[in-house]
């Protein structure tokens, strides 16, 4: 899952920001996660992204929330329970809080940010499980940049930017927060391409995706996301290649959207 969302969301600096314009609270996508096993694209996974109103004694949030689950038949082999939440601005997108609470094969992770924008630093919570099954917990103070974010914010900023005015072949580059981590991400914009989808055939826009100074990613153009060419810049489909294997995401159904 950690792998699947630094590609999918590798977009945040595209060629100019506007307000939210995209995205409604009661949003839900759901998408079918595959991995080449033994040569063979296998269905494992199922992932979904919602939104929800979230109010507080002074302001009203919208919850980002995205989760990823192994089909019943997967869990015993690895079984995966992943929980990414982003609490922001409707109008804006800037987050406030972050979560991610993990459990792969055994494996478990929690980790939590809170944003100070002024002070330019996020206060941040990790807690693992040690062997002998008890958890351990770090506490820290991070220094970001003003415009860094986490995973699930910039997921879902990129498809309020401008990338009707990208031309073929433009590439960036921005800053999200990982594991108490900035990592610097680069996209190049391919085109226009159209493709059959589970909610139709969509005119897409086609982007690819590499990392600076990392391997989680392989190839060259070989991590790529089509998003919808409309208002609504829905993610359909993407592939990804990183150290132990190669992958897809493909959408399977879209509703509440806002356009």
């Amino acid at each position: 899952m950690k792998h699947l969302l630094l590609f999918v969301i590798s977009l945040i600096s595209f060629f100019g920001y506007s307000q939210n314009n995209t995205i409604a609270f009661g949003e839900k996508l759901v998408f079918t996660a595959s991995y080449n096993m033994s040569g063979l694209l296998t269905d494992i996974a199922e992932v979904k992204m919602e939104t929800s109103k979230i109010s507080t004694s002074s302001s009203t949030l919208m919850r980002l929330k995205c989760t990823a689950a192994t089909y019943s038949n997967f869990d015993s082999f690895f079984k995966v329970r992943d929980l990414y939440e982003s609490y922001v601005s409707p109008k804006s997108l800037t987050p406030y809080l972050y979560k991610r609470d993990i459990n792969e094969g055994g494996y478990y992770k929690f980790m939590q940010y809170k944003y100070r924008r002024k002070a330019k630093s996020v206060e941040s919570i990790k807690k693992k499980r040690r062997s002998d099954g008890t958890i351990w917990e770090e506490k820290k103070q991070i220094s970001i940049g003003s415009n860094t974010k986490d995973l699930v914010a910039t997921l879902y900023t990129l498809r309020n930017l401008d990338i009707h005015k990208a031309n073929v072949g433009d590439a960036s580059s921005f800053k999200v927060l990982f594991d108490n981590q900035e990592s610097t991400v680069v996209f190049k914009y391919l085109g226009k391409e159209t493709i059959s989808t589970a909610i139709g055939r969509k005119e897409c826009y086609k982007i690819a995706i590499s990392l600076r100074d990392s391997d989680v990613l392989k190839g060259n153009n070989s991590n790529i996301i089509w998003l919808t060419a409309d208002a609504n810049k829905v993610p359909v489909f993407a592939k990804f290649k990183i150290p132990v294997g190669n992958g897809e995401l493909k959408i399977k159904s879209a509703t509440g959207l806002k356009n």
